[in-house]
């Protein structure tokens, strides 16, 4: 089960190090890869450590997920080296942290436009390649603050792209279902990352997860990685519009 060997795979935002976990992931399940972002520098190390453990091909893009220009040159080059993709994780993100009263439009806007319109860009730019051979599995990345709302910091932009990815997913399962393809979406809670290590060490957000977590603590490498592999995998067939907390009970209380 959920060996994904001969799979093309196309992960966002590959260079940073929480996904590039996942890209090892897949990867361990002999799924060819196709890994965008920025930092070409990165991508690059990424795609030759992966090579050189795992024997599998891996084609890096230097691609901002905002721009359709891009994601266009992306989706071409993809097509053109592999002649299909089956798989598209959307994993960017990043947020300017206001409260509402507070943030200006440039910054609502960075977040909307990374958090959310890369999405919409994404799948409109990969789904015309994945429709020619009908398996598709789109997966999204959420976050918990896509269900709830918190009251110890501002992330209005955040929490509005984020649940506007949740209904994006509801609506692209149910429209692209007739092509065979699945979209489910991945809610996360507190992940350690370089963006947010510094805060998950503070004592004051030790003290906020444990009286909020039941689990209490924040979840750790490798325990996202199961989740997206099964919506990858064959054996998720029948499965869409599924959105998935990892979060430790949080959002049960």
């Amino acid at each position: 089960m959920f060996n994904l060997t001969w799979r093309i795979a196309v992960i966002s935002w590959a260079s940073s190090w929480l996904w590039k976990q996942m890209c090892k992931a897949f990867a361990e399940c002999w799924a060819n890869l196709v890994i965008l972002a920025r930092r070409e520098k990165k991508l690059i190390e990424v795609k030759n450590e992966l090579e050189k453990q795992f024997n599998i091909e891996v084609l890096p893009i230097k691609c901002d997920v905002t721009s359709t220009k891009d994601i266009r040159k992306a989706a071409e080059l993809a097509e053109k080296t592999f002649w299909k993709v089956d798989i598209l994780v959307n994993c960017a993100w990043a947020s300017k942290d206001k409260w509402v009263l507070e943030m200006k439009d440039n910054e609502r806007d960075f977040t909307i436009q990374t958090d959310l319109s890369s999405v919409f860009k994404m799948t409109r730019a990969f789904w015309k390649i994945m429709k020619k051979n009908k398996y598709w599995r789109i997966i999204n990345i959420s976050s918990i603050y896509g269900l709830v709302w918190n009251v110890e910091m501002g992330t209005i932009a955040y929490h509005a792209a984020k649940g506007g990815v949740i209904n994006l997913t509801r609506a692209t399962a149910a429209e692209l279902a007739k092509y065979n393809i699945t979209c489910n979406a991945i809610c996360p809670w507190y992940f350690e990352t370089e963006l947010t290590r510094r805060t998950l060490e503070t004592t004051e957000f030790k003290t906020y997860m444990k009286e909020f977590v039941p689990m209490k603590r924040y979840w750790k490498e490798g325990e996202l990685n199961a989740w997206a592999i099964f919506l990858a995998s064959d054996e998720a067939s029948y499965i869409t519009w599924i959105t998935l907390p990892i979060d430790g009970w949080y959002t049960s209380i």
